[in-house]
């Protein structure tokens, strides 16, 4: 289909006027039934790229998220439209309710589900009766990143392709290296040849980058008090740990005159939406956050990203860090590091596996792998996919060397001493860029207000009219 009526569609279903960069490529490739991998920018509009297909593909479209949040928000989002119906499957619905569901899946154009929950027998079965048209799998960095040794399950992701035979596959994120985008696709099964890559720059102009060096985590409060004022917002401070954020929250609320609050999966689903719509809102300035924030947040106009602690791979930060500026106006990225942060990530590369003799009983039946500890179900995976006890040292051993690689890597962003927008798009094997200043290396004595933050504060939003008891319902069928 030509450009000219993807566009009509495009205006008359989702109301846009024209197609963000890559997301035409992306849709000509779907429509012709190749499998595609579209890494676009955070804000790029990649729902899109499998909701506008619903109106010219028969079949259901399956997509996979990796968190239970985000697949409820676009299945409300779809619903709302009222042109099809979405439906959820995951961990949070009951056996009953997951039942009742299967019997009727025909009924749904969309189904969105997670990996763990694709895995099971009557879920894989129930799709097999589908035409499945389209097979999306979004966030599709995380097949790389939490795969091996996070969410296993994401590794059975090649198994059901080939179990359900899509007319094609999607696959979407926002960063993948070209290493990441070979790994991607020979753990989903897709030859490289035979995709269609579509992929725009990870670089955002309007974006400020900034490391501020510190002495120690009291360094850090000191400095956060002292500049969040400065900024304006709204804005996110992501923390590596959920005590960290709460913690956080807490005192600013304390010491300053800013609507702060922690959002991290440890909270009930009922608070999570609470904050999440308060900060949509913008009746919150500040979410301390968790990387459980973010994914599918579609708020445009993020006044800054600060991250306290050292993220764990430089496509993380790239992620997290595209979240500001969306709505294309100044927006600042600030890293804060003191000596010894790297000794967080690295503490959780860390895995001390059980003795092959406790790994071997699990094998057998003959104990809980809840007893071999925090990992014992991924180590439970593992032996139940292939693996013999005696193989488990060698892989861990080897996912644990690439994690420090990565923040090694994050390490060296941190002390570069020469332009860090250039360092971040080498990383993504782009080239140069033309812009200056672009980070604090060109003006290391940046302030807030050279970007036009800290002016105005942001006004409330008027709350949209929506069935409260109805989302609550909804929310409370597809949590955590």
């Amino acid at each position: 289909m030509d450009e000219a009526k993807l566009t009509q569609l495009l205006q008359a279903h989702f109301g846009f006027k024209h197609f963000r960069s890559g997301q035409f490529e992306t849709l000509q490739a779907v429509l012709a039934g190749q499998d595609t991998l579209a890494i676009l920018p955070t804000g790029g509009g990649k729902s899109l790229l499998y909701q506008l297909p619903a109106y010219l593909l028969p079949g259901t479209i399956l997509i996979i998220s990796p968190l239970i949040s985000l697949m409820q928000d676009q299945a409300d989002r779809i619903t709302r439209q009222g042109d099809f119906r979405a439906v959820v499957l995951n961990s949070a619905v009951n056996n009953q309710d997951q039942t009742a569901i299967l019997a009727t899946l025909s009924r749904y154009r969309f189904i969105f589900t997670s990996p763990e929950t694709l895995g099971r027998g009557p879920v894989l079965g129930a799709l097999r009766q589908l035409t499945i048209s389209l097979f999306v799998i979004d966030e599709a960095h995380c097949v790389s990143e939490w795969g091996p040794d996070f969410r296993p399950e994401y590794l059975l992701l090649k198994a059901a392709i080939q179990a359900l035979q899509p007319r094609s596959t999607l696959l979407l994120t926002a960063t993948a290296t070209k290493r990441v985008t070979q790994d991607i696709l020979t753990k989903v099964g897709l030859p490289t040849e035979q995709v269609t890559i579509i992929r725009q720059s990870v670089n955002r102009a309007n974006l400020f980058l900034a490391v501020q060096e510190l002495e120690n985590s009291l360094a850090k409060q000191t400095y956060l008090q002292a500049t969040l004022p400065k900024l304006g917002g709204p804005g996110v401070i992501y923390f590596s740990s959920r005590k960290q954020a709460d913690a956080m929250a807490s005192w600013l609320t304390t010491v300053s005159d800013l609507r702060v609050a922690a959002y991290h999966a440890g909270l009930e689903a009922v608070e999570r939406f609470r904050i999440q719509n308060q900060f949509m809102q913008n009746e919150l300035d500040v979410i301390c956050a968790t990387s459980a924030f973010g994914m599918g947040i579609d708020k445009n106009d993020l006044r800054y990203v600060i991250h306290y602690h050292l993220p764990a791979s430089l496509a993380a930060y790239t992620q997290e860090i595209g979240r500001a500026g969306r709505d294309g106006q100044p927006a600042l990225a600030l890293l804060l590091y003191a000596p010894g942060d790297e000794s967080i990530p690295e503490l959780l590369t860390q895995v001390e596996l059980p003795s092959q003799t406790q790994m071997e009983r699990v094998l057998t039946g003959k104990i809980s792998p809840t007893l071999l500890g925090e990992k014992g179900p991924v180590i439970n995976f593992y032996l139940h996919h292939g693996y013999q006890p005696q193989d488990l040292p060698t892989l861990f051993n080897q996912q644990a060397k690439r994690a420090r690689q990565r923040i090694n890597q994050m390490l060296a962003y941190v002390k570069n001493q020469t332009c860090r927008r250039k360092m971040l798009l080498a990383a993504f094997d782009e080239g140069e860029h033309e812009q200056t200043p672009c980070c604090d290396f060109h003006q290391p004595d940046w302030q807030p207000s050279d970007f036009g933050l800290g002016k105005t504060k942001p006004t409330k939003v008027k709350q949209r009219q929506l069935d409260w008891q109805k989302q609550l319902n909804r929310l409370f069928n597809c949590q955590n």
